[in-house]
């Protein structure tokens, strides 16, 4: 994703309109990444900064969300079902992520130096974000 700097640039905010526009032209279906760079005229590297800054601006205006999927790709205001099996989807994958974040990094720290405050500190953290993040995927 490009730097926030860059991200909120004049030339990414004009190439979220142009996705944006795109986008809500084909609304209800969505575009995959390929035919979205087609349709807007942009280079894949424009498409990925108007997307990255579409997101800041749907949050600041509270439109409706932008969402992505395998078979529908790049979507605005989607139905709560598809918007939901979204949600899961980013949750479960940032929980594997963090999983391996624990299992790979931190645990084997811990084993060689278990008496380290900071250690005990991070992973009764961490694992209090795991269970949280595991009762939402699962809910």
């Amino acid at each position: 994703m490009p730097r926030a700097s860059r991200r909120r640039g004049e030339a990414a905010q004009r190439h979220a309109d142009t996705v944006r526009f795109v986008l809500f032209e084909a609304r209800p279906a969505g575009l995959l990444f390929p035919q979205l760079t087609r349709a807007s005229g942009l280079t894949p590297s424009q498409v990925r900064a108007g997307l990255a800054c579409l997101r800041d601006i749907i949050a600041e205006n509270g439109w409706p969300p932008l969402i992505w999927t395998r078979a529908d790709g790049y979507q605005l205001g989607a139905e709560p079902a598809a918007l939901q099996a979204y949600e899961r989807a980013v949750l479960t994958e940032k929980l594997t992520e963090f999983r391996r974040f624990l299992t790979g990094t931190v645990a084997p720290h811990a084993a060689a130096q278990p008496n380290d405050r900071w250690v005990k500190h991070i992973i009764a953290q961490l694992n209090s974000i795991e269970s949280t993040l595991d009762l939402v995927v699962s809910a």
